[in-house]
């Protein structure tokens, strides 16, 4: 195959973008730099070089805006919640389990899965460190172990797979090529392989820390924890008291429901069954909202009309935090697709594939080998993920998955594993400038101390979820 320059130009920079991600900086500049410089010199025109940096993320903004929605939705909606006090009445209950440091230390490991699934691990944080940690650590359970069992169940477990708002996999389909459906599925297998076994690995690593109930240390640790819990909140009042008693129902019930009938559609038609794609999320995304609407109500009638659209601002500029970065990343590896580049480059059929073209004319000098590939993107997936988002990497892993299919792995399995290296690093376990920083904070804990933890178990649980989709897939 012959190589252009637009394809060397496009080979250097990727690997000038995976280099500042080693060096923990910030690839949206190379990125944008990048699609503006392969754009000129592949149609010879600094214009059109001009008009593709800005096709680019509008390509990439188009793409990936239900994506901000959903987010948006189910931030607003635990917004709203929390005016009402529902949020807190929700896992109140839970508390009462915690008899001893060994079932705290697994409670905290469902309960933050679970919420972190419907409403993703960083706007659950306060919530659970609030509410639960001082309960677990009433019961014996070390400050420190707590951290490590909400990071590696919400940043690093849950937020792999994103199997309910679908955000990560829908990056990774889209840049890879491939059917969102199928990627969901093994992106699920092998976040429950690599958390399971960090999670029990880190429970077998720190139990002897474990504590009685009556050490004098537990005191201290509450102490420090004094003041990080949410003591401003609007609910007030017996009326808005019964109604965060109904919606701490209703919620869970109605996201109960949602997600037993999508696994039923799925169960007895062997697919998803109009869910598949975004359909899965906008389901979800469609009862946020009308619950959002009903919480909001229920807070003030006269208020509602102001308090909603607080509630979606507040959603939308969360997305944006999130996720904002993502789209000129995105843009760039989007350009490396034939599916995309039409589009950015202003071109008919004839579309380059300078990402897939790369990764074709190098098989003659490569190993054709499944475990080379697998572990590849693994380690590729990881070095992204050094840049603090476990998000930000995702269209480079996807790109990559989608261009190896060829060494006879299938694309899904290669993007599944990119996606556990780039969240589980990136989301917030093994790195200390990512979000376990508020994890840490919560806790009135060391965040070097707390990701030194997380580094072993969840390694180890990488390599083997990886040999795993290796062996099955």
């Amino acid at each position: 195959m012959d190589l252009s320059i637009s394809h060397v130009l496009y080979g250097i920079i990727t690997l000038l973008i995976i280099t500042t991600m080693v060096c923990r900086k910030g690839v949206v500049l190379p990125t944008l730099f990048g699609t503006f410089l392969i754009a000129w010199v592949y149609k010879g025109s600094v214009v059109s070089g001009f008009t593709a940096v800005f096709n680019a993320n509008l390509v990439a903004a188009k793409e990936l805006f239900n994506i901000f929605l959903i987010i948006t939705f189910m931030v607003a909606l635990l917004h709203a919640l929390k005016d009402l006090g529902a949020d807190r009445r929700m896992i109140e209950p839970i508390q009462k389990f915690m008899t001893n440091a060994h079932i705290a230390y697994f409670v905290l490991v469902v309960v933050t899965y679970v919420i972190s699934l419907f409403f993703w691990p960083t706007p659950a944080v306060p919530l659970i460190c609030a509410l639960l940690v001082p309960a677990a650590i009433r019961a014996g359970l070390p400050a420190m172990v707590a951290a490590v069992a909400i990071a590696l169940a919400g940043q690093g477990m849950a937020l792999s797979s994103d199997y309910i708002i679908q955000i990560a996999p829908d990056l990774s389909a889209k840049a890879a090529g491939i059917d969102k459906a199928v990627l969901v599925d093994k992106a699920l297998v092998l976040s429950i392989v690599t958390g399971v076994t960090a999670i029990v690995l880190a429970y077998l690593f720190n139990r002897k820390h474990f504590r009685k109930k009556d050490d004098p240390r537990i005191e201290r640790e509450i102490h420090a924890m004094q003041g990080l819990d949410e003591s401003k909140r609007k609910a007030k009042g017996n009326n808005l008291s019964t109604w965060s008693k109904i919606f701490a129902v209703i919620v869970p019930l109605a996201m109960l429901a949602v997600i037993t009938y999508m696994i039923f559609t799925k169960l007895n038609s062997g697919r998803m069954s109009g869910f598949e794609g975004g359909d899965g999320a906008a389901f979800i995304g469609g009862v946020a909202v009308i619950l959002l609407l009903l919480a909001t109500v229920a807070f003030g009638k006269h208020k509602a009309l102001d308090h909603i659209s607080e509630h979606i601002t507040e959603g939308f500029v969360f997305a944006f935090r999130a996720m904002g970065p993502v789209i000129p990343i995105a843009g760039f590896f989007f350009l490396g697709s034939s599916e995309f580049s039409g589009n950015i480059l202003s071109l008919g059929d004839d579309s380059p594939a300078f990402l897939f073209d790369l990764v074709n004319a190098s098989q003659e000098i490569l190993p054709n080998s499944t475990v080379l590939a697998a572990f590849s993107i693994l380690l590729i997936g990881i070095i992204t993920g050094l840049d603090g988002s476990g998000f930000s990497g995702l269209p480079l892993t996807g790109a990559l998955s989608g261009a190896l299919s060829s060494t006879g792995m299938d694309p899904s399995t290669l993007a599944a594993i990119g996606q556990m290296g780039s969240i589980w690093t990136g989301g917030g376990t093994i790195i200390a400038w990512s979000s376990v920083i508020a994890i840490a904070g919560f806790c009135g804990i060391s965040v070097m101390e707390l990701v030194r933890k997380n580094f072993l178990p969840v390694m180890i649980g990488l390599i083997l979820s990886t040999t795993v989709a290796i062996i099955i897939w």
